[in-house]
């Protein structure tokens, strides 16, 4: 078992452009997060493969975070005191989800291919995570479809251990956290835990307190199962009525109204859920722009955003 840890965290500049992460606006933001009492961050960098069915990742101008990017960022985030979780991750141009990332079985040899290309990805960004003292790095997020070449992933593992000596991450999609086979291989057991604790319909704090009691059973079995610390890699609800009956969907529906309250209960029942129990390691919670939008536009803003709403009264709260 790891040393335990809880990271009072958040996501930080998903899907920045290349070299916001260096501007003014986004030291604000940072230091914000720092002020809502943020002791860990989570840091993304953005590469791309064209299709879910294509073999080559790599990085693209204007739509990467530079290593320049990198490095301002991370230097930025311990300057403040800030623990970093490094978290390279794949999305594909032609707007698939990374988990469908996947070969037919009868042509083994293109997962062999796609690994190529994936070592060098993660390879590379291993080496820039341990050079930089980041104290924990991020395998892979969401990538339902690697996740089940075992061996494959045993060994991009015990290759990222060669050049990285930090804690390693994975994160898991919630629903999917019981499939793979090689979790032993990590140390942290992170899942992108968008789990619904309503019906859409009754979304009161007392529901959504009693629906977070069966997730609680969810995650302690997978905990149980590996003997691994768990903690959601991601986490979080949009600001509008009825969604957390299912806040993996980033859909808006104009038809419903905003709701901060219900966005704010989220949060609250999940902390008083999970904030005690002995194996959880804590929340990057999902997400935080690098440039933050006008406050006066927040009370309108359907998104996962909780800046100057009453969620983020709550992580301030909870976290200080």
């Amino acid at each position: 078992m790891t040393e335990k840890l809880f990271c009072k965290g958040f996501t930080w500049g998903f899907m920045a452009e290349t070299g916001d992460y260096q501007t003014d606006a986004a030291v604000e933001s940072m230091e914000r997060l720092k002020d809502d009492g943020c002791d860990w961050i989570c840091i993304p960098v953005n590469c791309w493969q064209e299709t879910y069915y294509t073999k080559n990742i790599f990085s693209l101008f204007g739509k990467t975070q530079s290593d320049d990017d990198i490095r301002f960022a991370v230097k930025k985030a311990h300057s403040l005191g800030m623990k970093v979780c490094f978290k390279p991750m794949i999305d594909c141009l032609d707007h698939a989800w990374r988990a469908h990332i996947d070969f037919p079985e009868q042509i083994p040899e293109a997962f062999d291919e796609w690994f190529e290309s994936y070592d060098r990805f993660i390879l590379y960004y291993a080496k820039m995570a341990e050079e930089l003292s980041c104290e924990m790095l991020c395998f892979a997020c969401e990538m339902n479809g690697m996740y089940r070449q075992s061996g494959h992933c045993r060994e991009s593992v015990k290759k990222i251990r060669e050049v990285y000596h930090g804690p390693l991450m994975i994160d898991l999609n919630h629903g999917d956290e019981f499939e793979p086979d090689w979790l032993d291989s990590v140390d942290y057991l992170g899942i992108s835990a968008y789990y619904p604790d309503t019906d859409g319909k009754a979304c009161s704090l007392s529901d959504q307190r009693k629906g977070w009691e069966s997730w609680v059973e969810h995650i302690t079995r997978l905990h149980e199962k590996w003997d691994k610390p768990v903690l959601f890699a991601e986490v979080g609800v949009r600001s509008e009525r009825g969604c957390t009956a299912d806040p993996a969907n980033f859909d808006y529906k104009y038809d419903e109204p905003v709701d901060e309250k219900e966005q704010a209960d989220y949060y609250r029942s999940c902390i008083e859920a999970t904030k005690d129990l002995p194996f959880f390691a804590g929340y990057f919670w999902w997400d935080w722009k690098a440039i933050l939008p006008p406050l006066s536009s927040m009370k309108e803003d359907r998104d996962f955003a909780i800046y100057g709403k009453e969620a983020e009264d709550v992580i301030r709260d909870a976290y200080k």
